[in-house]
């Protein structure tokens, strides 16, 4: 018997498991961000990060075998068209996972998953607010050293 590969059974079996995160992606996909539990939202990330990299290549042998996970065409057309060029620079890391407080029923933890929005510019822009941040503190740094060592110097 096939045993699983990562973390614990979604549901019933294999196949439940196979079409439980199917629907959930093809959800992710058409609304950007879903609320389930952390399990499942742990569970959905590889497979979201795979279909995206799919997506990424746009190539129809690309497309033929995201349809063999996600049935709907639209949400495949979504992903090809919108999602996969918005992440073309990036490499990996296309979703984020943030839990939230327990469910009200049965007290499940919970988690929103989502697919970023920002690709690679947001990177690149906390990075050059990044460099600001330093070279503002290099030229404080630089006064009071100068300070310091004409005290040290009387």
């Amino acid at each position: 018997m096939p045993k699983p590969s990562k973390g614990p059974r979604l549901g019933s079996g294999p196949s439940h498991e196979r079409l439980l995160l199917a629907t959930l992606a093809e959800q992710l996909f058409q609304h950007g961000k879903i609320t389930t539990t952390q399990a499942k939202a742990k569970r959905l990330r590889p497979l979201a990060e795979k279909l995206i990299t799919f997506a990424k290549k746009g190539d129809l042998a690309a497309r033929r075998e995201v349809m063999t996970r996600i049935s709907n065409k639209s949400v495949v057309h979504t992903l090809f068209t919108e999602i996969g060029p918005r992440f073309a620079e990036r490499n990996g890391g296309y979703t984020r996972i943030t839990k939230i407080g327990p469910r009200k029923g049965d007290n499940a933890p919970m988690a929103v998953i989502e697919v970023l929005t920002d690709g690679v510019a947001a990177k690149k822009a906390t990075v050059d607010e990044a460099e600001k941040v330093v070279k503002k503190a290099a030229a404080k740094k630089a006064p009071a050293k100068a300070a310091a060592t004409k005290k040290d110097a009387e």
